[in-house]
């Protein structure tokens, strides 16, 4: 039944995604050559697209002397300038590039790093977005129609309460609305015949901890649990694991750019390469969709700072580009007594902690004032993992910074979203 219902509803929203998941099955073990060839043949296709349709890039060309025949390689993608949130905000009717297409679909992103973004893909934007989700999801034998918990949004109002449930009901689907132990129980019930997960990570794990501290009784076959939206820490994932039976693995992209890479069995988090090309220029990510006709994602500053892997060959045969890690987000500065710093030095800090032999922490940190942190820590730390923790702030800031350590700390949500660093002081 919910596989009639899932088909009935491709054909109403977008009957071009069976298409898009084809190529994709087809494309899976296909070589970085291979990959490279199809990326040139797109992004052609999409610069001449954007040139003759957005008045904005073709404004942007001209202004910079390039044309569409210019770009005869990849590397020649760097001779397009970057562009930013904010200029998809301000530039955003002159950016679209919708005449051409018969139907549209309505898309905003959540807002949660500053003003929220509209647009509109065209259907083979939609298509392969989902079907990078979706061949994901093939990887561990899933399927969209399949029986899944959702963590995601809970305590709402009784109108949003119920209209999720019901649509919930359709796509067989179940969630959790609050903390309390009833409605736990009642979900890890529901987990009994559940294939998978997915939500925020945090959520997962206090559910998980939850659990485990109560002893509640719990007996699930999960193929898949799938994090989205916020950082995973990997203190999460030796609870999730004893508790869920499988540890949590990652999606990563935004609305805007498309998913750009999905976990495989291995471990390892492949870029969907046949829908968009990435670049990292000094630790930061730039995105370019290959099928944002109607609204043209290229080079797009998307806001992270992330490793990419070239050279690992992974156990699953796939020759996509790996990316290694997700260390933070680019622009928001941390203000010493007269220094600032970047935001990725919280990474290294507690990176370098589980390097020199300690164990992975889930942490967040705080900025009020200038020249002082709270750093918050969900556990207790033994006196040798304190000082190790102190030493590595010292090393990073030295006397510019003062500091408090809040441990077995709860962690304040920005926007709905876990995020490692939050700043309260507004930029000059």
């Amino acid at each position: 039944m919910y596989q009639w219902i899932y088909k009935q509803g491709v054909k109403r929203r977008n009957p071009l995604l069976p298409t898009a998941e084809h190529f994709l099955q087809q494309s899976d073990q296909w070589s970085r050559a291979q990959l490279e060839v199809y990326q040139l043949e797109k992004l052609q296709e999409l610069v001449y697209w954007a040139y003759q349709n957005s008045p904005y890039y073709q404004r942007l060309f001209d202004k910079v002397g390039i044309h569409p025949t210019d770009i005869k390689c990849l590397e020649d993608l760097k001779e397009i300038p970057p562009i930013t949130k904010e200029i998809l905000l301000e530039e955003n009717e002159m950016i679209h590039a919708t005449s051409g297409f018969d139907r549209l679909i309505f898309s905003e992103t959540s807002g949660s790093t500053g003003t929220p973004l509209i647009f509109h893909r065209n259907l083979e934007w939609d298509a392969r977005h989902r079907a990078a989700i979706h061949r994901g999801y093939d990887w561990y034998d899933i399927k969209p129609w399949h029986r899944n918990g959702y963590f995601w949004g809970y305590n709402l109002d009784i109108k949003k309460h119920w209209k999720l449930k019901l649509m919930d009901r359709l796509v067989n689907r179940f969630r959790i609305f609050s903390y309390e132990t009833n409605e736990i129980n009642t979900f890890i019930k529901k987990l009994e015949r559940a294939d998978y997960l997915e939500g925020y990570s945090s959520m997962i794990y206090h559910i998980a901890q939850k659990i485990e501290r109560e002893k509640l009784p719990i007996q699930t076959n999960l193929k898949m649990i799938k994090g989205t939206s916020e950082k995973i820490f990997d203190s999460y994932q030796s609870t999730v694991e004893k508790i869920f039976g499988r540890k949590i693995i990652s999606e990563y992209g935004s609305a805007e750019t498309g998913i750009i890479a999905f976990e495989c069995p291995e471990g390892s988090m492949h870029m969907t390469m046949e829908n968009v090309i990435v670049e990292v220029i000094d630790g930061e990510i730039f995105v370019t969709n290959l099928f944002s006709k109607s609204f043209p994602i290229i080079r797009y500053a998307l806001g992270d700072y992330v490793e990419l892997d070239t050279e690992t060959k992974c156990g699953c045969g796939r020759e996509h580009t790996i990316v290694k890690s997700i260390m933070g987000r680019v622009g928001k500065e941390v203000y010493g007594k007269k220094e600032t710093y970047p935001s990725l030095i919280f990474y290294y800090i507690f990176k370098n902690m589980v390097v020199d032999g300690g164990e992975a922490i889930g942490y967040q940190v705080l900025q009020h004032e200038k020249g002082h942190l709270e750093f918050r820590v969900e556990a207790y730390l033994s006196e040798s993992m304190r000082g190790r923790l102190k030493a590595e702030i010292v090393k990073y800031f030295s006397m510019d910074m003062t500091y408090e350590i809040r441990e077995g700390a709860t962690f304040y949500r920005d926007g709905g979203k876990l995020k490692d660093f939050v700043s309260f002081i507004e930029k000059a």
